[in-house]
């Protein structure tokens, strides 16, 4: 008992709370305050808030499937178009691409029917403001140069880029 209400115990007291209130004070300057998805920028337009459903955001690699490319062909492809993505929201929104590299960087690949369904899918995704990549081979193996081969979409908030992506089947 002597220990709990001696020098000692309340050193340790005294210690624990100082700890606890420095922590907290520290905590709640480290978190960016809220952001009003609703708020209307300098030039008045309404900006979109970055954050999905929930907090979700992933990237869409979209693949046609009546160019009948193989397996490695695809993968290249999609590598070519999550590259091309990357690149561009680390230049145009850095803290975007936080927050979907907190998430996991999330992928998936979807298959499209015919290249008039890729630029449709296109046209959508850029008339909500998601990041969009299409890719054109180069025609060295497998398929004619100038062929659109892949779109990725994204990364972006979930529930955005399901607006778009979300009816396409998985490839």
């Amino acid at each position: 008992m002597d220990f709990m209400y001696g020098r000692l115990g309340l050193g340790v007291a005294a210690g624990l709370g100082c700890g606890l209130l420095l922590g907290w004070h520290l905590g709640a300057r480290s978190v960016p305050p809220a952001k009003d998805p609703t708020a209307a920028t300098a030039n008045g337009a309404v900006e979109a808030s970055v954050m999905g459903d929930g907090g979700e955001f992933k990237m869409i690699l979209v693949v046609r499937n009546d160019l009948k490319m193989g397996k490695g062909k695809v993968a290249a492809q999609c590598s070519h178009a999550a590259v091309a993505a990357y690149k561009q929201v680390q230049r145009r929104n850095p803290e975007l691409l936080k927050q979907w590299e907190y998430c996991g960087q999330p992928k998936v690949v979807v298959k499209a029917p015919d290249e008039e369904t890729l630029v449709n899918l296109l046209g959508q995704a850029r008339e909500v403001g998601l990041t969009v990549s299409l890719i054109q081979d180069a025609g060295r193996t497998q398929i004619a140069p100038g062929s659109r081969t892949v779109l990725g979409v994204g990364p972006g908030p979930a529930d955005l880029i399901d607006r778009v992506t979300g009816g396409l089947k998985l490839y």
